[in-house]
């Protein structure tokens, strides 16, 4: 039987159940313990097996594209920070402050890589950039996050000063990264061949984090806090800050005289957000009720930029060549 149009794809189906999972069943006390240790390992895990899969020689390929690299960081960590701090007036209220907290956090947050690349493979663009642009954001994002979380929201940072979140964010994510990319020699070509085992631990370990970190707003009294109304306001929230974004980073790279293949790596790495880095990042700077609400905006806005990436891509490979 073919799947229906107007079904969402098995991991937003999986996130879905697993919100609701940690909404019906919590896990805590020792249970916690547990499930915090496994999803540390996931998470490890999971960047080891990025650094293993990277190509060196695509990101050699790619990494000279300075001009390119520039306006997709300053997509990523100006732009966006910047409209969740002037539209501040407008978002405040539709949302709960633990919302825009959590908008604020979403807007700091580096790009993602697999969705980066794929989009703009699928939609013959350059590539080889994206590789170096994506891969440039998620490992400055290590260190940017924390610090520009600790500078505009420090009164809600709840893990120390934001030198110590980025160096605990580092150990986490970035050395296991590096291990990859050292045992990429040995290993590469097995995770190559092997890429539903990468797809496997990146969607489980992010699914154990949403579940630990639900876990514990729930135990925090996270859905007595929210209403339908804010939950309404955050999705616009969401579609406006993607369409903002995709919208300046399509006309800035055209009046800047990128050619089509750039600007579609461009739009696809300056307008993502990475779940995958975020949700750790979140449970390192912030901790007890606020950690679900600061999330939600992230998983809301990791569906929606799948979704409309994707009808983009098909758009953009329409286009004769």
């Amino acid at each position: 039987m073919t799947r229906p149009r107007f079904l969402p794809d098995n991991f937003t189906l999986a996130m879905i159940a697993t919100v609701v999972a940690a909404s019906l069943l919590p896990c805590t006390g020792q249970g916690a313990v547990v499930f915090n240790g496994v999803t540390h390992g996931a998470v490890c895990l999971l960047f080891f097996l990025h650094g293993a899969k990277l190509s060196r020689e695509a990101v050699v390929a790619g990494i000279t594209h300075w001009r390119l690299h520039l306006l997709v960081l300053l997509c990523t960590f100006a732009l966006f920070p910047l409209l969740g701090l002037a539209l501040k007036p407008l978002l405040m209220p539709l949302v709960t402050p633990d919302l825009y907290l959590g908008i604020l956090f979403l807007c700091m947050l580096p790009s993602t890589v697999q969705s980066s690349i794929a989009f703009t493979a699928a939609a013959r663009g350059n590539v080889p950039a994206a590789i170096c642009s994506a891969s440039a954001s998620n490992l400055l994002g290590i260190f940017l996050t924390p610090v520009m979380v600790g500078l505009l929201t420090a009164a809600k940072m709840t893990g120390g000063s934001p030198w110590e979140s980025a160096l605990q964010i580092a150990l986490q994510l970035l050395l296991p990264f590096i291990a990859g990319q050292v045992a990429r020699r040995w290993i590469g070509a097995w995770v190559e061949r092997n890429k539903p085992l990468t797809r496997m631990v990146d969607q489980g370990s992010i699914l154990l984090v949403v579940y630990t970190a639900f876990s514990e707003a729930v135990g925090q009294g996270l859905w007595h806090q929210l209403s339908w109304a804010s939950l309404g306001g955050l999705l616009l929230i969401d579609v406006v800050l993607l369409g903002l974004v995709m919208l300046i980073s399509a006309r800035l790279s055209r009046r800047l005289g990128f050619s089509r293949e750039d600007r579609i790596a461009i739009v696809f790495c300056g307008s993502k957000k990475s779940l995958a880095s975020g949700v750790p990042m979140a449970k390192v700077l912030f901790a007890g009720g606020a950690l679900g609400a600061v999330v939600l905006p992230l998983m809301l806005f990791h569906q929606l930029q799948l979704m409309v990436c994707a009808v983009l891509a098909q758009r953009y490979a329409r286009r004769p060549e």
